[in-house]
């Protein structure tokens, strides 16, 4: 049962996430999924990389059928694919609310772009990775569809175990790189980066060669890998992964998609890149929360749940859930806590109509428990709240928190530990 309270957390926490880190070495490999803050669109990424001389295939964006169909013939190509623009995978195989199936289209035909825009603007696609509903589509990428003769698989990425950058490439590509790594683990090489020297002439050549480039192409792929680096260097990525790095039947290499992680603490010298960052598809209490450094999750159920550490926010949505009850969200405050943070959480809180009580369970280290009781006491006052409010807090000026929340006049349920908190935030509800 708490199981499956941690799983939505976790999903939900991940969702938009972009590519997995691998830690890979010579026999085996480690996956690690990083939370993702920063997310671009897929056009976003390859103007990103355009910007680097990284070649990618030639493209246009458009938010309407008429300039779609406009693009399609600026861009002169044998073949055109259309691909609809949201932050979810398993577009190809989504469907969309105008009847349309499919989030991507291949055509010979520039006249068609016009009418399949037309299908995808402004309507909602539902894939594997979108709620139930889907996510409308505001733009769509325009781009020239080139043939692949060969697929490969290379990214650059930070490894905890080599203090750096690492590069990781495999001559298998297009395909799940995890399992690639799991039945034929001697097709993924590795190369470690020095911080300060950069890519060597030898290891991107080396690189290359591993790949299954020859003759022209080895050099044209160093070249590529370089300028990938550079990329990952100019945007402080802690990773750039291309899956496919292809091979064109005209003796061309190209970077077919790519996904980039962003080192989210390097947002005050790549405010540029930030700015980029399409909030419209998260969740707007998601959104809002993040204003304000507060982490938050919303679930199915009616108990709120108002933590410190997402350890003790999991823990604190498992026990409500041992004892019968149902996290309405998971919301993390964090450390360094201000009044103000515990007042808006409480409005973000009380905003969700499903809530029925709340439960606060704060272990105070670097968090003062008594900062936390006199935002608690502020919001109850001035947001008036009409929902049951269980409290239990621990560790740092804790006698001193309860003093003021024993003083405050307020209906506030004292617990003495998270056992004890859940119990009487669930027989609040049932009281009801």
């Amino acid at each position: 049962m708490a199981a499956s309270i941690v799983s939505q957390i976790v999903a939900r926490g991940l969702r938009g996430a972009s590519a997995k880190h691998l830690f890979l070495d010579k026999f085996k490999c480690a996956r690690v999924s990083s939370r993702r803050w920063l997310n671009l669109q897929e056009y976003q990424s390859k103007k990103l990389m355009q910007e680097s001389g990284v070649t990618v295939q030639r493209f246009y964006v458009a938010d309407n059928a008429p300039d779609a169909l406009q693009a399609a013939k600026r861009l002169g190509a044998k073949e055109i694919v259309l691909k609809a623009q949201i932050l979810a995978g398993g577009r190809g195989k989504g469907v969309f609310d105008s009847g349309l199936k499919g989030g991507v289209h291949l055509t010979k035909d520039p006249s068609v772009v016009g009418e399949l825009a037309n299908k995808m603007l402004g309507y909602s696609l539902t894939t594997k990775q979108t709620p139930k509903e889907g996510v409308k589509v505001k733009t769509v990428m325009v781009a020239e569809a080139l043939d692949i003769t060969r697929e490969t698989y290379f990214a650059i990425l930070m490894d905890r175990a080599c203090n750096g950058p690492v590069m990781v490439g495999s001559p298998q590509g297009g395909m799940d790189i995890e399992e690639v790594a799991d039945k034929t683990p001697e097709l993924i090489f590795k190369e470690v980066v020095d911080i300060f020297e950069g890519v060597r002439d030898d290891q991107a050549l080396r690189m290359a060669a591993h790949l299954g480039f020859k003759g022209p192409l080895e050099r044209q792929a160093a070249d590529q890998i370089k300028r990938l680096y550079d990329l990952f260097l100019k945007v402080d990525a802690t990773q750039v992964e291309v899956n496919p790095l292809g091979e064109t039947p005209e003796g061309q290499v190209v970077c077919f998609d790519a996904k980039i992680n962003f080192d989210d603490n390097a947002e005050f010298r790549q405010k540029a890149v930030f700015a980029l960052d399409d909030m419209s598809e998260s969740d707007p209490t998601e959104t809002e929360a993040a204003k304000w450094d507060l982490k938050y999750i919303g679930l199915d159920g009616n108990i709120a749940c108002f933590v410190n550490g997402a350890g003790l926010a999991m823990a604190t949505c498992d026990i409500i859930d041992l004892h019968g009850g149902k996290p309405a969200n998971f919301l993390d405050l964090g450390g360094g806590v201000k009044e103000k943070q515990v007042y808006e959480a409480f409005k973000l809180l009380t905003a969700d109509p499903k809530v029925e009580a709340i439960l606060v369970n704060i272990f105070g280290g670097i968090v003062n428990c008594a900062i936390i009781a006199n935002g608690i006491t502020k919001a109850c006052r001035e947001l008036e709240l009409k929902v049951p409010l269980v409290v239990r807090l621990e560790g740092t000026n804790v006698q001193e928190a309860k003093r003021i929340l024993s003083e405050s006049g307020l209906p506030i349920v004292a617990a003495n530990d998270l056992e004890d908190a859940a119990k009487k935030a669930v027989a609040a509800i049932a009281k009801k």
